[in-house]
């Protein structure tokens, strides 16, 4: 039996210090040779069904975060499905949000214009939820920063005050081990810590679909999709499929492959390597007397006032971020203790 160390070696050879996750993960081995498998295929005139990629997708996320496959829908924008959210609430309806968290998430909520949207400070969140709250949603992970929010409390406060809840999990989905099923709504990229090709994005939605209107639904939202492809489709398909978006096909090539092996090495094993290194760096920091940002936790350390060395460590083969004037770091699978070291060690200089 293949150990979490050998897999992650066959698939992963960055030439640098990778530590910018959560921007952008790195596609292992086994995708890359999927997507130009798929590309060949297509430059031959002899393109594969895109549908199987989007379904064997699909279904692995859905094991990923503990839910039936009926409830997930498939896309390529948190944007988009945080928009459909949005045109679901009545008019003059509380979202309840976190300050600072990310634009995709709470960006089309302002700009329907007719929703009263109250900001918070994320410790706050849970306790802000009040009478008349229609919908709470928040980050799992910051993407600043790395805090993490109290979901528990969150789910507890929205159900005591009769408001849905909605939890983008870009930032937490692929090392944090999360029961989507808990929540009204969770969206995700899968460009990050879940490996996969840009333009690959879930949704998941209740049983009971969430009083969502398919505003954006083509002829893949179709219960019979070749069936559905002219004129107004007959039939929504009876999941959440009826809010697919049309996907792209060679990030979904890719992004089978990517969940594949994050099924293989267990969510628990990557949270576990992961949150090792982010507190090595953390230890690190204080023998240079730096203070990150507490993130208890989390596999991502943000360092105040250090974001101007982004430029300085990616010349010395160090990838990391400028955030909000933070310096931040994010550990992954295919990190390892010499590249906390070597980012210690350009820092120190």
């Amino acid at each position: 039996m293949e150990t979490f160390e050998t897999l992650v070696q066959a698939e992963f050879a960055p030439k640098n210090t990778y530590l910018n996750t959560a921007s952008t993960g790195l596609l292992p081995a086994r995708t890359v040779e999927s997507m130009r498998g798929a590309l060949e295929s297509a430059a031959a005139g002899q393109p594969a069904d895109m549908s199987t990629d989007v379904e064997a997708a699909r279904a692995s996320f859905a094991r990923l975060m503990g839910v039936p496959v009926r409830r997930v829908a498939a896309g390529a924008s948190v944007a988009v499905y945080t928009g459909l959210i949005a045109a679901s609430l009545p008019k003059g309806a509380e979202v309840l949000t976190a300050e600072g968290d990310f634009s995709s998430l709470v960006n089309p909520f302002h700009v329907r214009g007719d929703l009263t949207v109250r900001t918070v400070p994320l410790e706050r969140i849970a306790e802000s939820v009040r009478p008349g709250t229609a919908l709470v949603a928040v980050s799992a992970a910051q993407s600043a920063d790395g805090r993490i929010a109290d979901l528990s409390a969150v789910r507890a406060s929205a159900r005591e005050h009769g408001a849905r809840t909605y939890v983008d999990a870009s930032q937490a989905a692929g090392w944090l081990e999360f029961d989507a099923g808990a929540y009204d709504y969770v969206a995700s990229v899968a460009f990050k810590w879940l490996l996969c090709p840009r333009g690959v994005t879930f949704l998941v939605v209740p049983d009971d679909l969430g009083s969502l209107t398919p505003l954006f639904a083509g002829w893949v939202a179709g219960e019979e999709p070749w069936d559905s492809c002219y004129g107004p489709v007959a039939e929504l398909a009876h999941s959440a499929r009826r809010f697919d978006e049309s996907p792209a096909p060679f990030a979904y090539a890719g992004a089978r492959r990517s969940l594949e092996l994050l099924e293989q090495l267990g969510v628990e094993r990557v949270r576990t390597h992961d949150l090792a290194l982010a507190d090595r760096f953390r230890d690190g920091l204080r023998t240079l007397d730096v203070a990150p940002v507490p993130a208890p936790g989390s596999p991502i350390v943000s360092v105040p006032e250090l974001g101007h060395r982004q430029g300085e460590l990616s010349q010395a083969g160090v990838e990391v971020s400028d955030r909000a004037g933070n310096l931040r770091v994010a550990f992954h699978l295919y990190n390892t203790p010499t590249d906390v070291d070597r980012l210690l060690d350009v820092l120190a200089d």
